[in-house]
């Protein structure tokens, strides 16, 4: 399930809005304009966010630091008469001229993430703030770098390439330390442990135990 946080100036047609976008899937959340608007939004680890304010150029410099911060998409709602204002900078990903459908929104927030996770998608594996960069052999989590060994990069790799499957603790042993290792299932919970100790937090659960079987990375 996507999630959308929206940047609003209030009103009821946005509440109507995220009213209809939650009964099509997607978790929405609305944050006021105005103080620590973007760590707010930020701390909600969205998918996507949808900037619903009457000055355009006020939605730019809102997208602008969101991207500072992370790589996330930007759609912005735009009243029609204040469409001149609109120049198609990157610093927007999308927009929809207001009063809008919540049909529409949804169309394009899914056209965007699906560009987002397979964008470079032979390089980068994203996990929603988790991204593992194969080039670099990097890991991060809401754009903080993450070290890791390599048996818990090469587990993490593993699952973050196949998230939703569930593994046994054999098959992860055969794919990721190979058939000739010895060790026994012991070692797969150890690095298990491990790496959820780097790269989980209170917000942050990558990782699901499935009981009497082994582990798969979420979805």
């Amino acid at each position: 399930m996507f999630r959308i946080s929206v940047i609003t100036e209030g009103g009821s047609k946005i509440t109507e809005l995220c009213s209809r976008l939650s009964q099509n899937g997607f978790t929405c959340s609305t944050t006021c304009d105005g103080g620590e608007v973007v760590e707010e939004v930020l701390e909600r680890s969205p998918d996507l966010v949808l900037v619903d304010v009457d000055d355009y150029s006020r939605a730019r410099e809102l997208s602008q630091m969101i991207k500072k911060e992370r790589p996330l998409p930007v759609v912005a709602l735009v009243n029609r008469e204040r469409l001149d204002n609109v120049d198609g900078h990157l610093d927007i990903d999308d927009f929809v001229v207001k009063p809008c459908e919540a049909k529409e929104i949804e169309l394009r927030a899914k056209r965007l993430l699906r560009r987002a996770n397979n964008a470079d998608n032979n390089d980068l594996i994203r996990c929603g703030d988790l991204v593992m960069d194969l080039v670099k052999y990097e890991v991060s989590v809401g754009g903080e770098p993450i070290m890791l060994t390599f048996k818990e990069y090469e587990l993490l790799k593993f699952l973050a390439g196949n998230k939703g499957r569930v593994f046994t603790r054999e098959a992860l042993l055969n794919r990721v330390w190979g058939y000739d290792y010895y060790g026994g299932d012991r070692t797969v919970d150890v690095h298990i442990r491990r790496l959820r100790s780097k790269i989980e937090d209170s917000t942050h659960t990558f990782i699901e135990t499935v009981r009497n079987i082994g582990y798969r990375l979420r979805e």
